[in-house]
């Protein structure tokens, strides 16, 4: 049995991964600050069919990224590292923690995998580590940024992560990188969630404004391709190359025209100039700094969602197989699961 040794086992992508590997025959080491039970599932209060701690081929590695030596005992015995936990939060605040995390952990991780001499390793980067697109640009593994600025912490720190990285690889590191985009699907409610937790306000009739109209382009993956790209990155993925796992390039407008479509229901919403989202934003932010109140966005948020993030994955369709289902159908499983929720809660 082949064994893999997986930070960020709790989490949003990962819990999904840890069950994927599992079904395909892998032993998986999963490492997490928890001890709880319940937080080794797919979902949050998930039944016992989504949990996967007894399962017999996973063993829990209690630890931390910053812990070096909670990663040599992980990681000693495992042919293969797959490392996808990140501080990816719209804010912090100790703002050190983002480099703490993004790119003094990730360094602990590659040094534990050079100590212990694992096969390969896949990291989860970032889409935001290529920046930003031109207006009616596609962009790939190829594009050089267009700016040296970066929106948010998050992005600064995985893109000086990812010059690291690639550094790694000429010293001999065996090293695959993976950029999800913006990734949504049934799941836990975390951070790494957002896009989910936006429809989830969005038809609670909480979150109608749009930042500079709506007409900033994404692109979104679902979870469950995203996952299966991870593995499909460990089984065939080249030592050095990146590959942007994606789903569709689509406006935020046109995004929430979707979700009206398939709820059924349209929603309030409120086309606004780029001046009040920044207002919003850094009243959000002063809130937090002087009173603790997490914010539901900063002004590097709205930056980014007024700026375009237009990708293509064919890399990744070319030599890994990757097969990403059609935005529609996955926001139609979404949907499907939240409304069902809702029931389940009532």
């Amino acid at each position: 049995m082949k064994n893999v040794f997986l930070t960020g086992a709790t989490g949003f992508i990962g819990s999904r991964l840890v069950k994927i590997l599992l079904e395909r025959g892998y032993g998986v080491r999963g490492l997490s600050r928890q001890s709880n039970p319940a937080a080794f599932s797919v979902f949050e209060n998930g039944n016992a069919d989504d949990n996967f701690r007894d399962h017999p081929n996973f063993e829990p590695v209690l630890g931390d990224i910053t812990d070096p030596d909670s990663l040599l005992r992980g990681m000693s015995g495992c042919d293969y590292v797959l490392h996808l936990a990140a501080y990816a939060k719209n804010w912090s605040p100790d703002p050190t923690i983002f480099a703490k995390m993004n790119i003094e952990g990730t360094r602990n991780v590659f040094e534990a995998a050079r100590q212990c001499g694992v096969r390969r390793i896949v990291w989860t980067s970032s889409i935001v580590t290529l920046g930003p697109t031109r207006r009616g640009m596609v962009g790939d593994e190829t594009m050089p940024r267009i700016t040296g600025r970066y929106l948010t912490e998050y992005e600064e720190t995985k893109s000086l992560a990812e010059k690291e990285a690639l550094q790694w690889v000429e010293k001999g590191l065996p090293l695959v990188i993976v950029n999800p985009t913006r990734v949504y699907g049934p799941g836990k409610m975390t951070e790494g969630n957002s896009v989910v937790q936006l429809i989830k306000e969005y038809t609670r009739g909480r979150a109608p404004f749009l930042p500079n109209f709506g007409i900033n382009i994404g692109n979104y993956a679902f979870v469950e391709d995203v996952a299966q790209g991870h593995l499909l990155a460990l089984e065939k993925g080249r030592i050095g190359r990146r590959y942007i796992l994606g789903g569709e390039n689509i406006s935020l407008l046109e995004f929430l025209w979707l979700i009206d479509e398939i709820s059924g229901r349209r929603h309030l919403k409120i086309p606004m100039y780029r001046f009040w989202p920044f207002v919003i934003g850094q009243f959000q932010k002063y809130r937090a700094e002087w009173f603790g109140v997490y914010p539901q966005i900063t002004p590097g948020w709205v930056r980014t969602f007024m700026t375009d993030w237009a990708f293509s994955s064919e890399r990744a369709k070319t030599e890994l197989g990757y097969d990403p289902i059609p935005l529609r159908e996955g926001l139609a499983i979404t949907w499907d699961w939240l409304r069902k929720s809702r029931d389940e809660k009532r």
